[in-house]
């Protein structure tokens, strides 16, 4: 698939530059312009796959550019507009006008990428939905008694193709590929598998997120007979909460001008977090839970089924030599074991780094035990820098501004340490680089543009 070419036209250098930055470190080409007409050169040279347009700029302001390209004929890519000071008469004019989206300064890195994903995605020729789940979907890996139950129960909870489904476990643990398993055995296979990260969502932006518009479907109407999957279903939002306790229960939701959205998917969600806690803490909807889990499943962390370790060696290996062009290399029995009795405190993210390192640093086409400890130790020593370093925090500080600096520490350590590859760091602390960017931007590290 070809590079999405992204156009940003902003009047704000600052702002043209960290988007460009984080758009390019997501994958996607990026062009920006000062102002209109720039914005007007930059089309004719190349039509964009979207534009993110700033409104208030010097000469002539975004809405008049946007009711421009409209006019003649021209609106040939999706808009996105951008405001620092934006009013609700100026994001109806641009949606009437065209725009898909309307994001407000300061950007939230999440809500940005999931505008731009969303609206690419959306105006692009939609493909073959089964085509796509047949093309992604990884197999569930292993002969533990855990793999076989694990798949036993996807079919089971697959042959219900209504019930709301709860899928529990560690980060990392495959809760997302459990999700789209239920989906590809189900009858609603043929239908959409749409994904909704709840913490990319905010109380103010749930409405038009979840029930969009007359010209944006939200995410409800998307999901249309399929099944909307809410990742880290801890981070949704209140306002979120009534409206999918809504639609869950009545079929429908109403937007704010009284127009119904029909709901008719099936719902998974995702979590690490301890709801039960939550609902005692008054933090999330009680009734929204019990109609979302109906059915429970658990995710186990590779050290409850060290059996599988082999098995999921052999396919990352095969996996990580296909798709990245590395040297094939075969693990001794010996070195098996010693990746057996490992941890895995990042589970599969961790495993998939670990023999990613060993394909790359190895010499010889068998992987043995002394290597695998070798890298072990590396891995070790640098955890025990990261201790001496979490050491010199001040005793007295208050938990709170205890855990940012060590977090501070720890990702600026691991950002060093992979020369400040985000895409290597994301996979080293086992998160998705949407969640790696807001949470470096918080504690003040500045991460440079290095994809590897």
């Amino acid at each position: 698939m070809s590079q999405s070419l992204v156009l940003v036209v902003d009047d704000e250098p600052d702002i043209r530059e960290l988007v460009r930055e984080i758009l390019e470190d997501e994958g996607y080409a990026v062009v920006v312009a000062e102002d209109v007409k720039n914005a007007r050169e930059a089309i004719q040279e190349q039509t964009p796959n979207l534009v993110l347009l700033d409104i208030w700029m010097p000469e002539q302001d975004g809405v008049s550019l946007l009711k421009e390209w409209r006019d003649e004929g021209q609106l040939k890519f999706p808009v996105v507009m951008i405001s620092g000071h934006g009013t609700v008469e100026t994001a109806v004019e641009a949606t009437r006008l065209g725009a898909v989206d309307f994001i407000e300064k300061p950007l939230s890195l999440a809500r940005l990428l999931l505008s731009v994903e969303k609206a690419i995605s959306n105006f692009a020729p939609q493909s073959d939905p089964s085509t796509e789940s047949e093309k992604q979907l990884l197999p569930i890996i292993g002969t533990s008694n855990y793999a076989r139950d694990l798949r036993a129960t996807i079919e089971k909870s697959a042959s219900n193709s209504d019930a709301g489904i709860l899928v529990q476990g560690e980060r990392a643990t495959g809760k997302m590929l459990v999700a789209q398993h239920v989906h590809k055995a189900s009858r609603r296979a043929g239908e959409p598998f749409v994904i909704l990260r709840c913490d990319s969502l905010s109380d103010a932006s749930s409405v038009r997120e979840l029930l969009g518009n007359e010209n944006s479907a939200g995410y409800l109407e998307s999901a249309g007979a399929g099944t909307l999957c809410l990742v880290d279903l801890e981070e949704l939002p209140p306002a979120a909460q009534l409206i999918l306790l809504e639609a869950v229960e009545h079929g429908s939701a109403r937007r704010i001008d009284g127009s119904a959205v029909s709901f008719n998917a099936r719902v998974i969600a995702t979590t690490s977090a301890d709801m039960t806690a939550l609902i005692s803490r008054g933090e999330f909807n009680e009734t929204l839970f019990y109609r979302l889990a109906v059915l429970v499943m658990n995710t186990q962390p590779v050290r409850e089924h060290r059996e599988d370790v082999p098995a999921l060696l052999a396919f990352y290996v095969d996996r990580l030599v296909e798709q990245d062009g590395l040297p094939y290399r075969h693990f001794s029995v010996a070195a098996q074991n010693a990746l057996r009795n490992m941890d895995w405190p990042g589970n599969v993210l961790e495993l998939i780094n670990f023999v990613q390192r060993l394909l790359i640093l190895g010499n010889s086409v068998e992987i043995d035990q002394s290597e695998v400890e070798k890298l072990n130790g590396i891995d070790r020593e640098r955890s025990y820098e990261m201790a001496g370093d979490t050491m010199k925090l001040p005793l007295d500080l208050p938990l709170r501004e205890a855990r940012t600096e060590f977090e501070r520490l720890y990702l600026q350590r691991q950002l060093e340490h992979v020369d400040g590859n985000i895409v290597e760091l994301a996979r080293i602390v086992g998160m998705e680089r949407t969640h790696l960017y807001r949470k470096l931007r918080s504690v003040g590290i500045q991460a440079g543009r290095k994809r590897g």
